[in-house]
């Protein structure tokens, strides 16, 4: 069942390891670059993506279970394959250790749940023969409402399993005041993004929807006319509610996601829902404030509400249901879900492995047990201190680079220092485990099942979120678990998470040269830092609440580059006529521009202290670096793919990350010896200065 997609405001590099540092012996030493996949007979000042990458896209099929592949795509399998390793050993040993709950009884502990969990996903005999049986009795919840005032206990009763649609309600950082924990009402997901339900241009992939949603509902027991019906009336019903909601440019802008209202003002906005009771039947009582996050939607719905037949709520309610359950069930259900979402919208032509995509489910529910069995084996506590001197030489760059910006008043400067300094660093996995001890994951010795399971997790989150509300946040508490390939900042905690799995060739290889690493974990760190400063990160200040720290001259300057950085990637057609959104992207854009300046700033800094090393394979350690961010963002895309990407992700496709932040650095100019009449050139006053 689909979770309550709580507000949440995490950045991450990707849509991005930490291995065992071992002593480095001379021997040992990596080339870090890989000459074979360069293609030098493309002009570095031309086409630096072809330049770095050529020999590998020409030679690189993108694997038929894959949407796309690269440097990311690489990493995640080999770290994949790691992890399976070790949970294999984990269910071959059964050496678990032994815990007791606050009573004394003996409980399964967080390793062993995460085991659980996997064998239950695996076992497709069981989920075979269960069949449809174990999403039942929720529709027959869904049968018995006969009022408007059932259908408003249904969505209330379904909280703790994921929500229903419609409204929802979730706990998070208050966003001016972030040491708090609130309480916000959102608005509930569809079966597509927003965009494809206005965007006339893609009108073809809702047609198709239609086509899938008759097809399951045939399924489930329609006959083919009346499945066909109600599709059109479920796509139709969706429509109406995607209509009203922020558009997703509207949505970075975290200003407009913070409504405050009490009770009464959310009832008069939304009158046709019974807001006192819906909050007392989810346990929330004596809140004096909401945070709405979308009032313009919620004034919409009320309408919608009232408007539509309990008949069509029913429909919608039993869509919801099957269509988040689908990949629990059966295996054809599974398969027939991957048909549409990742097959037709994403372009894919063959499935993962089970055990692969068993994993990734897993790590979706219960990360941080299986990720302790990952740190243990991967990751020596050692590790932690080579990355913390990269990651302290990068912040010193990003100093360097605020105190020497032109654009920026001395008043904003020290405000912006002062936030970097507040900044706090996560590295490789938590200090703070997650508490798994009253989460029930049953093995399949005790006939436990992936639906259940699942449903237990989604419970499990529900009321761990519930618990939060009023309290002091846990600054401890981690959003990745530490085998993600990936990175993120937190602005209401204003911190840079870099998950264990992060450190790992491409990005980080302890054997190479330190220009490569700054050119890739480098620009990395650099970029999450970045974020602290993008066009959302900067309204928060560096306590992590939504402040205006910017004199009103500075904002507006700041507002001009970041124009100059969205007309520089919408000005891109990727493929037919689809242009980047270099509007959407912004944030991500200034994150990997701000991330190339800082780290570059962060390898001269480590220059200077150990001294300038030879060439290496002819390049000098700036030419490497750059080489190494060209190197991190190799990408082949599917067309459908990258249409979705752009449709649907914050962040720009990888073979623009690539190049496209260079042609804004001086830097880059100056080591490759980029002329005007080169591809890659721009003149020095078009160039966007950010940080």
């Amino acid at each position: 069942m689909k979770t309550f997609n709580k507000v949440l405001f995490t950045t991450a590099i990707a849509s991005f390891a930490f291995v065992a540092c071992k002593e480095e012996k001379p021997e040992e030493r990596s080339a870090g670059i890989i000459i074979e996949n360069m293609d030098t007979s493309v002009k570095a000042s031309d086409d630096f993506f072809r330049h770095v990458n050529g020999t590998w896209i020409d030679k690189t099929e993108i694997p038929e279970d894959r949407t796309s592949w690269g440097g990311f795509g690489e990493l995640r399998k080999k770290t994949d394959e790691d992890v399976l390793t070790i949970l294999n050993d984990a269910i071959a040993q059964k050496d678990f250790p032994k815990i007791k709950d606050a009573q004394g009884n003996e409980i399964d502990s967080d390793q062993e749940k995460a085991v659980n969990y996997y064998q239950t996903i695996m076992d497709t005999v069981a989920r075979n023969k269960q069949g449809k049986a174990p999403v039942m009795p929720f529709l027959a919840k869904i049968e018995e409402i006969k009022t408007k005032k059932d259908v408003q206990n249904y969505i209330t009763n379904m909280a703790p399993y994921g929500g229903a649609g419609f409204y929802g309600f979730g706990v998070y950082n208050d966003l001016k005041n972030s040491s708090q924990y609130a309480g916000y009402m959102g608005g509930g997901s569809l079966g597509l993004s927003r965009d494809y339900y206005v965007d006339a241009k893609v009108a073809d992939k809702l047609t198709k929807y239609e086509i899938f949603v008759a097809k399951m509902l045939q399924e489930f027991g329609d006959d083919e006319a009346t499945a066909k019906k109600n599709a059109a009336t479920i796509v139709a019903f969706e429509t109406s509610l995607a209509e009203p909601m922020m558009t997703k440019e509207e949505r970075r802008d975290t200003r407009k996601i913070y409504n405050p209202m009490s009770v009464a003002e959310l009832t008069k906005l939304a009158p046709a829902i019974d807001w006192k009771a819906h909050l007392e039947g989810i346990g929330v009582t004596d809140l004096e404030t909401i945070i709405v996050t979308d009032p313009a939607y919620f004034k919409a719905m009320s309408k919608i509400f009232t408007q539509r037949s309990v008949e069509d709520m029913k429909l919608l309610f039993r869509w919801n249901t099957i269509n988040s359950s689908l990949s629990s069930l059966s295996t054809d259900l599974e398969t027939a879900n991957w048909e549409f979402y990742s097959k037709e919208m994403r372009g894919a032509k063959k499935q993962r492995a089970r055990n692969e995509r068993a994993l990734g489910n897993l790590n979706g529910a219960v990360g941080e047990a299986l990720g302790k069995l990952y740190v243990e084996k991967m990751f020596p506590p050692e590790a932690k201190a080579k990355a913390k001197e990269m990651i302290d030489n990068v912040m010193l760059g990003f100093e360097k680079r605020i105190a020497g910006l032109e654009w920026m008043s001395a008043e904003t400067k020290e405000k912006a220092l002062e936030k970097l300094n507040k900044l706090t660093v996560k590295i490789a996995y938590p200090d703070v485990w997650k508490d798994y001890s009253e989460l029930q994951v049953k093995g399949l010795d005790e006939g436990g099942s992936y639906f259940e399971n699942s449903i237990n997790v989604t419970k499990w989150n529900y009321n761990k979120n519930m618990a939060k509300l009023g309290k002091e946040v846990d600054r401890t508490e981690w959003g990745m678990s530490p085998q993600t390939v990936n990175a993120y900042f937190n602005p209401t905690n204003n911190e840079i998470v870099f998950p264990a799995a992060i450190l790992q060739p491409p990005f980080y290889d302890y054997k190479a040269d330190e220009a490569v690493n700054y050119g890739g974990i480098g620009a990395v760190i650099g970029h999450e830092i970045s974020h602290s400063f993008d066009d959302s990160g900067s309204r928060f200040d560096g306590d992590g609440n939504l402040k205006n720290w910017w004199t009103e001259s500075d904002s507006e300057k700041f507002a001009v580059i970041g124009k100059q950085l969205v007309k520089q990637y919408s000005d891109i057609i990727a493929i037919d006529s689809m242009h980047l959104n270099g509007e959407y992207t912004l944030g991500e854009n200034i994150g990997d521009l701000g991330g190339v300046q800082a780290a570059y700033e962060g390898l001269q800094i480590f220059l200077e202290k150990s001294g300038r090393p030879e060439k290496i394979d002819g390049y000098t350690p700036e030419q490497r670096f750059f080489l190494s961010w060209g190197t991190i963002w190799r990408t082949k895309m599917r067309d459908e793919a990258l249409k979705n990407l752009i449709m649907t992700n914050t962040h720009a496709p990888g073979m623009y990350r690539a190049y496209m932040p260079l042609k804004n650095v001086d830097a880059f100019y100056e080591a490759f010896d980029v002329k005007e009449g080169d591809k890659m050139y721009l003149k020095p006053e078009e160039r966007v200065r950010i940080w």
